[in-house]
């Protein structure tokens, strides 16, 4: 949650700019996409552009600017509208990601039903809902009681889980397709489709506007900015560079899909391993098909060891300076916060049962990513909105990183990050036409009661804090907002006596 200026070693552009591609790059959804044809590069380069450049760039002006200081986007939001408001962005950033863990654990399953040599076989058991569930949950608890034991070899996990079941297989399936149609392979895509969409039919934007979470996540890369020589020009070509193969890989491994299954047989959760077996296929190497479907399993496992603990550790060190009950402040001998993990695993599950009511798996996975993306947008503009509040109120505040001389380029950057997410945020709720959702009572009901219920929690939870949901210890490092610091008496500390001793400073829960 806070980050060093300096840490002495410093990041050149390409390693930064690969640590942005690891970060961002899932291989999970490019299934949605591939049903847009050649119109899906399209998407892909209008969202970099309006939100994923935005993002990088406004995130990296905000992480530079509170190097020093706890809270992440709790701070920065925060800092700009309030604790109530901080404490909303920080909480939809953890709630988003226990609702993504189901998504990601279903694309998981369907790896796992396709290590076995029979096609046919295979797709009957990715499409059997209670398989699915069993494995989602199987994983997601396995993961969960892995974190209890303590985090310092998941950094490990993830680094090669990412090159093993990301980055080797996007490659490969980009290579595949060139291969493909080099030796004379039949293109199944679409060609008499535009590169330009038909932006009439919104209904056809809803899984574009899922590309928005393909994206998302750049802003955690913000914490690196004073890591790199000359950060205000290196940092924005290390972005620009990642961008550009993060872009690249999605493009190409979309298409890579699409020309070798048509639009019209393309599954969200199973086609990207069926598009795996058809190029083994066609090379006469199918055994490679369940090496494959191992490697993605061992993709997904590393993304969820890393991320099981993640978001909710800010919430937990947010949660300690008062904002929350003292029941999750809780931690275990490894210092791993339990309790948080316990209710976050409840939550998981009970998520997973939704199976039981929507029609497919493919519906339910459809329909959790789109309140996965709802949930994250409302927090990125207020991100957003943040970072152009914070030129006003915050004017004087030394910026290392800094968009521009004067307010104009982070009117401009943010607020095309902003309208970009609002776009998308509308987008989201209209029930997508190439995919069965079954009754859009049932979609329209839980993507509304789940971005009310979500927003409503936080709220009621800060309205009903206490004073004694303060950790006198953890408040003591939790550093006061500028506007705390500001009404505070200066004080000489004695000899003995460090400046904020104790934690007496004043805290956000003391003026709110």
């Amino acid at each position: 949650m806070s980050t060093k200026s300096s840490t002495g070693f410093k990041l050149s552009v390409m390693t930064l700019a690969i640590m942005n591609v690891t970060a961002v790059v899932s291989l999970r959804g490019l299934p949605a996409e591939a049903v847009y044809g050649l119109s899906s590069a399209f998407y892909y380069l209008f969202a970099a552009v309006v939100f994923l450049i935005p993002t990088a760039l406004v995130a990296a002006e905000l992480a530079a600017m509170f190097s020093d200081k706890q809270g992440g986007v709790f701070r920065w939001v925060g800092e700009a509208f309030g604790p109530r408001t901080g404490f909303l962005a920080i909480f939809l950033q953890w709630i988003e990601s226990t609702i993504w863990y189901p998504t990601v654990l279903t694309f998981g399953a369907v790896a796992i039903a396709f290590i076995g040599m029979d096609q046919t076989h295979d797709m009957s058991l990715a499409s059997n809902k209670m398989f699915t569930l069993a494995v989602v949950l199987a994983i997601y608890w396995l993961a969960t009681f892995i974190s209890l034991k303590g985090l310092g070899w998941v950094g490990k996990i993830s680094k090669w889980g990412g090159m093993i079941g990301t980055i080797i297989p996007a490659a490969l399936l980009i290579i595949l397709g060139i291969v493909y149609l080099a030796t004379g392979g039949h293109n199944n895509m679409d060609m008499s489709q535009s590169f330009w969409p038909d932006l009439t039919k919104l209904d056809n934007l809803v899984l574009a506007s899922g590309i928005f979470l393909f994206y998302a996540g750049m802003e955690m890369m913000g914490i690196h900015v004073m890591e790199v020589n000359n950060p205000a020009r290196n940092y924005p070509k290390a972005i620009i560079i990642g961008s550009l193969m993060t872009v690249a890989i999605f493009v190409l491994g979309t298409f890579s899909l699409g020309l070798i299954i048509p639009a019209k047989d393309i599954n969200l959760t199973q086609s990207l391993l069926i598009g795996f077996d058809n190029y083994f296929k066609y090379l006469h190497a199918s055994w490679a098909s369940p090496v494959i479907a191992i490697a993605l399993m061992v993709g997904v496992l590393a993304g969820v060891l890393t991320w099981v603990a993640g978001p909710s550790k800010g919430i937990y060190a947010v949660g300690k300076a008062g904002y929350l009950p003292p029941f999750f402040q809780k931690s275990n001998s490894n210092g791993v916060q339990r309790n948080i993990l316990l209710i976050q695993g409840g939550l998981v599950t009970l998520l997973s049962l939704l199976f039981v009511v929507m029609p497919s798996v493919q519906s339910f996975y459809q329909i959790l990513s789109q309140l996965t993306v709802l949930l994250y947008l409302i927090m990125y503009m207020l991100m957003f909105a943040a970072a152009i509040a914070l030129r006003y109120k915050m004017k004087d505040t030394a910026r290392p990183f800094r968009l521009g001389r004067g307010n104009a380029l982070m009117w401009l950057i943010a607020g095309v990050g902003f309208a970009g997410s609002l776009l998308a945020f509308t987008l989201s709720f209209i029930p997508p036409s190439q995919i069965a959702t079954g009754s859009h009572t049932v979609w329209f009901g839980v993507l509304i009661a789940g971005c009310v219920i979500m927003v409503a929690i936080p709220l009621i939870i800060y309205a009903m804090r206490k004073p004694s949901w303060r950790n006198r210890s953890a408040a003591a490092d939790f550093a006061p907002f500028h506007w705390e610091q500001a009404t505070q008496a200066p004080q000489t500390p004695g000899p003995k006596q460090p400046a904020h001793d104790n934690g007496k400073h004043k805290t956000s829960t003391d003026k709110h």
